[in-house]
């Protein structure tokens, strides 16, 4: 079961600039030039695979996609992969602008 984090939560992670905490925003291009959270490593869905060594296995993972789903089967993809700290932002960058960062545009 994918472990999950709500938008204020990982505000107060953001806050205390955990060098362990690495964001992976795992939406489109189109998505990310719309809205994004700093900082965060971005590896489009469809370029997972090929591109998975360049997640680091030893770092607290926070997924994101716009609304929480293409982001919690990414986590759980990652966690069968081996990693063991990975967590699903809910309800995604969309939750995020609402609930913590109005500033960041909603789509």
């Amino acid at each position: 079961m994918v472990e999950e984090m709500e938008p204020w939560e990982l505000a107060e992670l953001l806050k205390r600039s955990d060098p362990e905490l690495l964001l992976l925003d795992v939406r489109e291009d189109d998505e990310r030039a719309t809205a994004r959270i700093k900082p965060s490593l971005h590896i489009p869905l469809p370029h997972l695979f090929r591109r998975l060594g360049e997640i680091p296995k030893d770092r607290r993972l926070v997924v994101y996609c716009h609304s929480g789903g293409r982001s919690s089967m990414v986590a759980g993809f990652l966690e069968g992969r081996g990693y063991k700290r990975v967590t699903n932002l809910t309800g995604g960058i969309d939750a995020w602008s609402r609930e913590v960062d109005p500033s960041v545009p909603r789509y």
